[in-house]
């Protein structure tokens, strides 16, 4: 028998709210956490608006901030959402070091963009490039401890000293489903009886010059500069690309007789886990949402359940064109017009932006605040109805709903999909 797995702590860090609380009550008031970007100069870029974490510090958790300032932004989000699961569950002290892991879903660091560029200028003698001159620069200008925040294993591997988890220890970097894969992966570990305990999640910042140019570059993003709170729209006809966020969101998994002898607190049960991929485009959804499709089924025959068992989702629902269509149909395609018409169905990302590496775990937190207040988040700034998405979306107001099983979705460029099922204990 497979052992089951029980969510005992959660915590975040997030454009909308620092802690979970703070974040579900600004969710609940259809609150935007959208505004103009100040951790780099934007003010040439075609998008010049962002989610950012502002006014925190881990110092606000207990932490000696000046240990943490050199470690990247990623990093700090991690620890900050990791050390509130951590504290939430009180699994610290009750677990072997060796059964206990970390499986992340972190984002790359930021780059060193002020020393670089001094590098390409040393670099240029009367026009040309001197590959000496580069890297000389960059011995005498470069601290390695900083060239090493950029890899993205770096938040597990902190997490894990930080924590004393000697156990199993991963991170994957497949885009925007990244912490709900590491999720739906942890799951599997201890599902297997390879740990008891796995502390999960994501984080990620890619609000920097080259993570805002590449996405504008892919006509990805929002150009509603003029009106930040209403940029992203999931959902809604009059979309124009996402709003890109950051932050840090963990959750404590952990075997479900493990939490029950140690009377620890339970959000609910994580009962389905499906993943594929589209092989279809890098960038592109398949047009008729091929992957989505699999990957609900089969998160849905993992945890048993049929669609009407289904009482929330919470969409990927960028607010750009294709994906909100796309997820539309596929829902419709999994849960047959008789359910998927009577589902609500909402995008958080309307209200926090994308946290991309960092989204799902986000999201799977606030699904599991939905089931134990009985209430679903709204997506705001639906004004205008798209007739190929035409499904409930909890438009602009929150709605109290027994919710008992919810299916949360992640998709991801490169053709990434992955679904959780949870559902209350």
């Amino acid at each position: 028998m497979r052992r089951r797995v029980v969510v005992t702590g959660v915590g975040c860090v997030t454009p909308l709210g620092t802690t979970v609380p703070e974040l579900w009550a600004n969710l609940k008031e259809g609150k935007s956490g959208v505004d103009y970007t100040t951790l780099f100069d934007a003010s040439n870029f075609p998008t010049r608006i962002s989610a950012e974490v502002r006014n925190w510090s881990l110092a606000d958790l207990g932490e000696n901030a000046a240990e943490w300032e050199q470690r990247g932004r990623h990093t700090k989000f991690a620890i900050g959402a990791a050390k509130q699961a951590m504290e939430g569950s009180g699994v610290g002290g009750t677990v072997d070091p060796d059964r206990f892991g970390v499986y992340l879903g972190a984002g790359e660091g930021q780059q060193d963009f002020y020393n670089f560029s001094h590098m390409m200028v040393a670099a240029l003698k009367n026009g040309e490039f001197d590959l000496a001159a580069f890297i000389q620069e960059g011995l005498n200008r470069l601290d390695p401890q900083l060239e090493l925040e950029q890899e993205p294993n770096m938040p597990a591997a902190y997490v894990a000293t930080r924590f004393g988890a000697e156990g199993p220890n991963f991170n994957c970097l497949t885009a925007c489903a990244a912490s709900s894969q590491a999720i739906g992966e942890a799951t599997e570990i201890i599902r297997r009886g390879e740990a008891d305990v796995m502390l999960s999640g994501g984080a990620h910042s890619m609000i920097h010059p080259f993570g805002v140019t590449g996405f504008n570059l892919l006509t990805a993003l929002s150009e509603r500069n003029d009106e930040p709170q209403r940029a992203s729209r999931p959902f809604d006809l009059n979309r124009d690309g996402f709003i890109l966020g950051e932050g840090g969101a963990m959750v404590v998994l952990e075997d479900y007789e493990h939490a029950k002898k140690r009377g620890a607190p339970i959000y609910g049960e994580i009962l389905g886990y499906g993943t594929t991929a589209d092989a279809f485009r890098i960038t592109d959804t398949h047009p008729e949402g091929r992957g989505a499709i699999t990957c609900m089924k089969m998160a849905m025959r993992d945890a048993a359940k049929n669609p009407a068992d289904i009482d929330y989702i919470n969409a990927h629902g960028t607010s750009t064109q294709v994906n909100d269509r796309v997820e539309s149909l596929a829902i419709k395609e999994v849960l047959g017009a008789d359910v998927a018409y009577k589902v609500p169905i909402s995008s958080t990302k309307s209200m926090m932006g994308h946290l991309i590496a960092a989204a799902g775990a986000t999201e799977l937190i606030i699904c599991l605040m939905a089931m134990r207040d009985n209430v679903v988040p709204p997506t705001i700034n639906y004004e205008t109805p798209d007739p190929q998405c035409d499904l409930d979306y909890v438009p602009n107001a929150a709605r109290e709903k027994k919710v008992r099983t919810i299916l949360t979705n992640s998709f991801g460029f490169g053709g990434q999909n992955i679904a959780l099922i949870a559902g209350v204990l």
